[in-house]
């Protein structure tokens, strides 16, 4: 039995994600690469969750908020970074439709985590910076609480609108997705059901949950900037910007790479290049946003040193 576009209707039960290809002599690297990568993701996220938690100084919104982006990205990673390993290192490539859709799941709930968290992260340096007088009122214990929980529940909730819809789908056609995780798009396509209310369910749910996020923080820098530009003394102006700056250098790469991914024209592109542009939002965002905050704020860097000093003189103590 086929679809009126020829592709044949037996029903799929399982997929196969051909990652990479067939990477040749190429495939050590690529294994070596990821898991380095994955190895310093861990601990870059684990390191900032633990200081945050440890170190009385850092107990402000500001490291509350970057200790749940840390956490948020531990768990983001892990949901396709070891099966991809797996995958590199002993060919295996299949994955069940539940499985395949259990991964999109918790891509999907994460993603749009981050993007809120990010916003959240904005919102508070915009408090900090344009309103700094109010920002002990309007930013204190409870209102994170209430960000990082409204962030958490609103992406899980959304994310499980759109897996009802998937659920309802059937899959047909090929089994091969040309990808190296679950994505929507890769899914859509090879679907056999009607998709149009799919993918307006997926464009409302992605408005709401990255677009909208989006323009808050556009909007929060721009009354940043203006605000920063209005100090007199040079000195004031690099102090207030040096508090956002590691944000700023997070947003630009994240979103950056995502408006690549999703938003520009694909029909010309190789699938190469989305590839590569997808390894960057989904791994090295992941990986390298530990080492911005770490290297680039004082606070962070200060508790760091604090925590070695304090592990080396336990060490000498116990030689003792």
């Amino acid at each position: 039995m086929e679809k009126p576009d020829g592709r044949n209707q037996m029903l799929i039960m399982e997929f196969i994600l051909l990652g990479f290809g067939d990477a040749g002599e190429l495939q050590p690297l690529l294994i070596l690469l990821f898991l380095v990568i994955y190895i310093v993701t861990l601990v870059g996220n684990v390191l900032i969750v633990v200081l945050v938690i440890a170190d009385q100084q850092l107990h402000m919104p500001m490291y509350y908020l970057l200790g749940n982006l840390s956490f948020l990205e531990i768990c983001y990673t892990s949901t396709f970074q070891p099966r991809l390993l797996v995958s590199l290192l002993t060919g295996y490539r299949t994955i069940s439709v539940k499985g395949c859709i259990v991964q999109l799941y918790f891509f999907g709930t994460l993603s749009s985590a981050e993007c809120l968290l990010l916003t959240a992260m904005s919102y508070d340096r915009y408090l900090a910076i344009c309103h700094p007088l109010r920002y002990g009122a309007l930013m204190n214990g409870r209102v994170c609480c209430q960000l990082v929980a409204g962030s958490w529940v609103s992406s899980s909730l959304s994310c499980t609108v759109a897996i009802i819809f998937f659920l309802q789908s059937t899959f047909c056609g090929t089994k091969e997705i040309d990808y190296f995780f679950c994505d929507f798009s890769p899914l859509i396509k090879v679907t056999c059901s009607d998709t149009r209310t799919l993918q307006q369910v997926i464009f409302i749910i992605s408005t709401i949950g990255a677009l909208l996020p989006f323009l808050l923080i556009l909007m929060s820098y721009i009354c940043i900037i203006i605000t920063i530009l209005r100090i007199p003394s040079v000195i004031g102006r690099k102090k207030a910007f040096s508090t956002c700056s590691s944000h700023l250098i997070v947003l630009a790469f994240f979103y950056g790479t995502v408006i690549t991914v999703y938003m520009f024209p694909t029909a010309n592109t190789p699938k190469i290049v989305r590839k590569i542009f997808s390894v960057f939002y989904t791994v090295l965002t992941t990986m390298i946003n530990p080492v911005i905050y770490s290297l680039r704020n004082k606070e962070v860097k200060n508790s760091l040193r604090r925590a070695v000093l304090k592990l080396v003189a336990l060490k000498n103590r116990h030689r003792i």
